[in-house]
């Protein structure tokens, strides 16, 4: 499932490509839902916004009626197409919503969970209701985390589970997880309350830090100077995309103990023993 970071890259081609146009016509597979095609075609697209992963798109309001929120979430199999309004891509996936603007199309297939909503009344949407901070889509200060950090639902959880509770803080998955444990030098079984404040403040600003340098560089974890460094040495984009995420056994970039793969919350989370620990 993509996580936060390539939520964000993929609202912003949408919004590239329909963000500010008027719709020609707005498709949707769902039959509840089609009463509003004709009640959204015309509308200019104000904006197009994520959430964690999901996607907002915002309609104007008319002289008849106020503004609507289409909300989307892609789960597992969610995609959004960009092309030609007149062309539709070739695949086998089923369209589920459609905006056609002016001169291109964002189109989403596949995805089941849809709905039209008040934009003054998204946060009674389940999945937007549960959502702790985001920081890559919201001002969220170093601060903020730590009183997450210290919320009675989370302090007494091991970290290598929690980062993947899209309540504790949104848009993290499971590459963001090792790459910010590792980043804070914290051990995926630590809790927030076995943590000192020191340790609380680096994991705070490993989590800022990890989401929107995974955003800007498109998908790579490492800081840039290392990136750019192991590019000119030849490593593939895979290979210096990560620190320790998918690299168990080789060595580590810091101190160069080999890496270790493990399972947590039923999913392969990599970690350095030698920077971070070994869990218990």
């Amino acid at each position: 499932m993509p996580e936060g970071p390539e939520i964000r890259r993929m609202v912003d081609d949408i919004h590239k490509a329909i963000g500010g146009k008027t719709a020609q016509s707005v498709f949707f597979a769902f039959e509840h839902l089609k009463p509003f095609e004709s009640a959204l075609r015309g509308r200019r697209v104000e904006r197009v916004e994520a959430r964690s992963k999901a996607v907002l798109v915002f309609f104007e309001a008319t002289d008849e009626d106020g503004p609507w929120c289409v909300y989307s979430h892609n789960q597992l199999y969610g995609k959004w197409r960009m092309g030609k309004p007149d062309r539709e891509p070739s695949t086998n996936r089923q369209l589920r919503f459609a905006i056609i603007g002016p001169k291109k199309a964002a189109r989403l297939y596949s995805a089941s969970d849809i709905q039209l909503v008040r934009p003054d009344e998204l946060s009674e949407v389940p999945y937007l209701s549960r959502l702790g901070p985001d920081p890559l889509n919201q001002d969220v200060s170093v601060d903020q985390l730590l009183a997450v950090f210290d919320d009675k639902r989370f302090r007494g959880r091991n970290l290598g589970g929690l980062l993947l509770d899209q309540a504790f803080v949104a848009g993290i998955g499971n590459y963001l997880r090792s790459e910010i444990l590792f980043e804070a030098g914290v051990s995926p079984r630590a809790r927030p309350r076995d943590l000192d404040a020191d340790q609380q403040s680096k994991l705070a600003e490993a989590i800022l830090t990890l989401v929107q340098r995974t955003y800007r560089l498109k998908g790579i974890t490492n800081p840039p100077e290392r990136a750019e460094r192991l590019k000119k040495e030849g490593w593939t984009f895979g290979q210096r995309r990560h620190m320790v995420f998918n690299r168990d056994g080789q060595r580590c970039h810091d101190c160069a103990s080999p890496l270790v793969k493990t399972m947590m919350a039923s999913r392969r989370l990599y970690y350095c023993p030698a920077c971070q620990g070994t869990p218990a």
